[in-house]
């Protein structure tokens, strides 16, 4: 952990797939993407392709050669900087530094006073962002809810105008169409003064899911592409549920996921070559086939498409902190934390979803703060210990001897203030925690979020930036 004030885990990783199981992975994929084809449904990407010297037929079906892929993967930055709205350097993407974020669009909330599950508005939007402004460990934002009050053709303009004014960190942004992006830029432009300063110092990054590895929707390519062309960052992620969307077994979803990945990169890179590109893990995405809901705590996917990842070198999407659980309660907890803990240890270099409930249907701000403590005992935890002559002690050891003890030392007493410390689980002795009230984890959650909410106040965007987004968003119709 070379950097922890800037949220930066520099973890050493061991492979847990052996380099020729990697290899045969990664030549499975190069051959779905040679032999077997993508659907690509964007003219602009077609004749991209086609002019690569890739196959394309039957109208849309694009056959790419190795040896393009090849070249995308030499050509794409492997590291990639992200900035904060005043341009200081915030995210170095890259290698295995972790950084850590919310989700967006859940469809409800729990609400913070009567503890309600309801339909989330725009004021939950402002309400979670002002929070992850003012959690120490949380490194980007999302819009984390759908709000229910605005038009469906208004509420990404209005979720990214929140974003901009209650947060200075790193904002990810998604999209169901070009507009999206289209947008969220020209917003994210009128921050920093123009697009030009956007294109070299980005602060936002742009989040595609495409319909699958194997059929990538025209919205999803045009925001895409409309990214690549402003040099703003985009994670590209098409669909990979096992037994649905790609094979059921995990070896065979990560070649598939991983080609439909690397079909994102190669379209980047030929659009603009350098672009940056963030990709999705390969791991598959896991369901229920009996009940067909979408699972995040399940464990059968494993470690591995970390190990594909990494082999490849390109920067690394993830989702932790999430859970399957209905409630914030002890399976969300559990859940939460050992998501969080595999997906550091993997090495992915943005984890987003933290926060998230039941399947990603509904957000809980209680889950977001005490993810945010899970985050803090991870950074702790992984953090390489100083080993010099005053931490090694060998004086002291010297001094007090077999029959002494360390209690009272000035050594004792200068360092035992470095130790993490939590703001939310208990460490009293029973006696002492049934007379402060016996309080709950969700309730010392929910009272930390109350007191955040209550004490923090965001930096203030300029006035002609807060005045050229009250435009934007007043613009009617989807070509403005």
């Amino acid at each position: 952990m070379t950097d922890i004030d800037h949220q930066e885990l520099g973890i050493q990783r061991q492979l847990r797939l052996r380099k020729e199981q990697i290899e045969r992975i990664q030549e499975a994929s190069l051959e779905i993407m040679a032999e077997v084809g993508m659907r690509f449904y964007d003219e602009e990407a077609l004749n991209l392709f086609e002019q690569a010297g890739a196959e394309v037929t039957d109208g849309n079906l694009v056959r790419i050669p190795s040896q393009i892929v090849a070249w995308a993967l030499e050509v794409a930055p492997k590291k990639i900087t992200i900035y904060n709205r005043h341009g200081e350097r915030a995210m170095e993407l890259g290698g295995h530094r972790t950084y850590f974020g919310v989700g967006s669009d859940c469809m409800h909330v729990y609400d913070l006073v009567s503890g309600e599950r309801r339909k989330a508005v725009l004021d939950d939007v402002a309400t979670g962002v002002r929070l992850v402004d003012g959690l120490p460990n949380i490194d980007f934002v999302m819009s984390m809810f759908m709000p229910s009050d605005v038009p469906l053709d208004m509420h990404e303009r209005h979720q990214m105008a929140i974003m901009l004014r209650e947060t200075d960190k790193p904002i990810v942004f998604v999209g169901e169409e070009e507009a999206s992006t289209v947008y969220a830029t020209k917003m994210a432009a009128a921050v920093v003064g123009n697009m030009k300063h956007l294109s070299q110092r980005p602060f936002v990054i742009n989040y595609v899911n495409a319909v699958s590895s194997f059929r990538h929707n025209e919205d999803s390519l045009r925001r895409l592409l409309y990214a690549a062309e402003h040099n703003i960052p985009s994670i590209y992620s098409p669909g990979n549920t096992c037994g649905i969307l790609s094979p059921v077994t995990t070896t065979g979803a990560m070649a598939l996921t991983n080609a439909g990945q690397l079909g994102g990169l190669v379209l980047t890179q030929l659009k603009r070559e350098g672009a940056p590109f963030i990709r999705g893990n390969p791991n598959p995405e896991r369901m229920d086939l009996r009940t067909m809901v979408s699972l995040y705590g399940a464990p059968d996917s494993g470690p591995f498409g970390w190990d594909l990842a990494h082999h490849q070198g390109l920067p690394i999407f993830g989702a932790a902190g999430c859970s399957d659980a209905k409630v914030f309660d002890a399976q969300a907890a559990a859940e939460a934390s050992l998501t969080l803990f595999a997906n550091a240890i993997g090495g992915a270099n943005l984890i987003h979803d933290i926060g998230y409930l039941d399947s990603a249907m509904t957000g809980s701000l209680e889950l977001v703060a005490f993810c945010d403590e899970v985050i803090g005992w991870l950074k702790r935890y992984l953090r390489p210990p100083e080993v010099n002559s005053d931490t090694l002690a060998l004086d002291v050891i010297k001094e007090r001897g077999p029959d002494g003890t360390f209690l009272d030392t000035e050594h004792t007493l200068d360092h035992m203030r470095e130790d993490w410390m939590p703001s939310l689980m208990d460490r009293f002795e029973f006696n002492r925690w049934s007379d402060k009230g016996r309080s709950t984890l969700q309730e010392r959650a929910n009272e930390k979020v109350r007191q955040i909410l209550e004490d923090h106040t965001p930096k203030s965007l300029p006035e002609d930036a807060a005045e050229a987004i009250e435009a934007i968003l007043a613009g009617e119709g989807k070509g403005n």
